[in-house]
């Protein structure tokens, strides 16, 4: 009697499982002859030619093409402050000052000496044009005056400190009362109409990238143009990394200095590429190829590869304009078979 109800449930299962089969066999059937009597539905686009690029991309920190620092010779408390971050000066405006009786300065001895020297060399040099001395003594005169006026702008640069170069004050590190030290970094001038950065690049990507190429840097929607300038020859030894310097354009100084960007220079550029996307491409053995929809047929076709980037991969030859390549349903062809071109 066990055995007899173990197996009723066995004997109603066993009738639901064929049936269930011979459903999913039946609509597999159907299908198949749907595809071939109307064709699989496929989706196509049409190829032709359009700009195909590749990139390299980096993130990196962008400064002035031209860039320096001011820096403390005295040890001593900052007086004034002639600027504001943002101003534009010229080289050798005084930028910031310090107190004049610094000791360790000498500011007036110099400039009294200076002077005197300058008075001197002034009177013996009439003497001179006069015929009342020799060459000699106005060669004297002349040497003294020189060394006294060199130590004189020395310790007014000390005690004056100046900008080295001309450009835009783009930091000031201290503030009027605070006390520096020597060697100190005091501020900083930068030409900013033009920036620069230094990107390092992998053995590999060193090979794509050569001095002229263009390039762009990005940051807060700000975008400049600009292009690679210097391919280092030799790895740096510390990155294990080639650099690789970019210069941009910088119109209006829009793009800050000391900024993190996105770096990108373009390595390849073809206005005239075919591009399929690589779920497109079909692979057998080493081969590739794709599907295209030819006189309602699907038409296997092997193509050569060129570049690639992220999913985008150029089509180097097998491909012609005009032609319907099937970007859905691929999966379900084989050569030959019907296709219907869906929207």
């Amino acid at each position: 009697m066990k055995k007899l109800l173990f197996l009723i449930p066995l004997l109603v299962l066993i009738p639901l499982v064929y049936s269930g089969c011979s459903r999913d066999s039946q609509a597999s059937y159907n299908l198949e002859q749907i595809y071939r009597e109307e064709g699989v539905p496929v989706k196509t686009v049409k190829m032709q030619p359009e700009l195909f690029e590749t990139w390299l991309s980096y993130n990196a920190e962008l400064t002035g093409i031209e860039e320096s620092s001011a820096h403390s010779m005295v040890l001593d408390m900052v007086d004034s402050i002639y600027v504001k971050v943002g101003d534009f000066v010229q080289k050798d405006k005084v930028v910031l000052g310090f107190p004049q009786d610094n000791p360790s300065a000498r500011y007036h001895q110099v400039k009294v000496a200076y002077e005197n020297a300058r008075t001197t060399y002034e009177r013996i040099k009439s003497f001179f044009e006069s015929g009342g001395i020799s060459r000699q003594e106005m060669d004297n005169a002349k040497a003294a005056y020189d060394v006294a006026a060199a130590d004189w702008d020395s310790v007014r640069q000390t005690v004056e400190v100046r900008a080295p170069i001309e450009g835009y004050v783009t930091k000031i590190n201290v503030q009027e009362s605070d006390n520096v030290e020597p060697g100190d970094v005091l501020f900083t001038i930068s030409q900013t109409d033009r920036l620069k950065t230094r990107v390092w690049a992998t053995e590999k990507e060193i090979l794509s990238i050569r001095e002229g190429q263009k390039a762009s840097a990005v940051w807060n929607g700000i975008n400049l143009t600009g292009r690679v300038v210097q391919v280092d020859m030799a790895l740096n030894q510390d990155r294990k990394a080639f650099g690789v310097v970019v210069e941009f354009d910088n119109p209006g100084s829009r793009m800050r200095m000391g900024v993190i960007v996105d770096v990108r220079i373009n390595t390849y550029r073809n206005t005239g590429a075919f591009v399929v996307e690589r779920k497109d491409l079909m692979k057998g053995g080493d081969e590739y190829f794709v599907y295209l929809a030819t006189d309602g047929k699907a038409e296997k076709r092997k193509v050569v590869l060129g570049r690639q980037q992220g999913l985008d991969v150029e089509v180097a030859d097998g491909l012609d304009a005009g032609d319907e390549l099937i970007v859905e349903g691929q999966m379900l062809l084989e050569e030959g078979s019907r296709v219907k071109i869906v929207e």
